[in-house]
């Protein structure tokens, strides 16, 4: 097994590969959105372009460092031995955006050992804004360190949330989010989870939650929060996972959470 570098090597590996598969998945949206299969549900999209960069971003993960493994969104998991580097790879997150043509679809690429993001770099594709953490190393944006939100006041919050693609499971976020919204200064729903928490690292939203997330939905854009002062998590002390991730500034994600735990937000279906 190759040796096991640092953090900032491996973002260093991890920058080009994403600004490669960014500029892949551009380059084939008119043609990747003739090509449009369902996952899930029957909104639950998967296009040419979601395996196409998926499968690029894999040989070029294997080429520079074959003895690790891959944990991607469209065909699972290259498996490789404890201690290992695993990369996590959404190719397209935000799939429903880039069929429709909206301006926000994202690469995200992360680098974990035993279970600890080390790196991740998130690219929204559509625009080339790139934001890149590093754990002890902080948050970035275009050479501008990330501070999150200093917001202390559940009531002025402006959270970011999304949906699941099961009726049932909108059915119970929408009900969650009809009682949450009264207690927040506004909701913004991007559709794209990677950004989302990099808004937060940012401080263009002060908060997000969300059910339903996989590794590859929060890895990067997690570590990029948490590097600019969130505090990211689940309910009653859980890691982020299916559950529940919530990311806010330490001020908001105590009350933030504790609305979320009353209203049974990781419940439902």
């Amino acid at each position: 097994m190759s040796e096991f570098p640092a953090a900032d090597e491996l973002l260093s590996i991890a920058i080009p590969v994403a600004r490669e598969a960014a500029a892949t998945a551009r380059r084939m949206r008119a043609e990747a959105i003739t090509d449009v299969q369902t996952k899930s549900t029957r909104t639950d999209v998967v296009t040419a372009a979601d395996r196409a960069v998926e499968r690029q971003v894999v040989v070029a993960l294997r080429t520079i460092r074959p003895y690790d493994g891959v944990l991607g969104e469209e065909y699972g998991e290259y498996t490789a031995g404890p201690g290992a580097v695993r990369w996590i790879l959404d190719p397209i997150d935000g799939t429903v955006n880039y069929l429709y043509g909206l301006p926000a679809y994202a690469v995200s690429l992360a680098a974990e050992v035993d279970g600890v993001v080390l790196a991740g770099v998130v690219i929204n594709a559509a625009t080339g804004d790139e934001w890149t953490a590093t754990r002890g190393g902080g948050a970035w944006r275009g050479g501008r360190r990330l501070r999150c939100s200093n917001r202390t006041d559940l009531s002025q919050v402006l959270l970011g949330t999304g949906f699941g693609y099961d009726a049932k499971r909108r059915a119970h976020q929408g009900a969650v989010l009809a009682q949450l919204i009264t207690r927040v200064r506004d909701i913004r729903r991007i559709g794209v989870a990677s950004l989302d928490l990099c808004s937060v690292g940012e401080g263009l939203l002060d908060a997000y939650y969300e059910k339903g997330l996989n590794p590859w939905d929060h890895a990067a854009g997690g570590l990029v929060a948490a590097e600019a002062g969130a505090v990211v998590g689940g309910l009653e002390g859980a890691p982020p996972g299916l559950d529940m991730v919530v990311a806010a500034p330490p001020a908001i994600f105590g009350p933030l959470h504790d609305a979320l735990v009353e209203l049974d937000a990781a419940g439902g279906a």
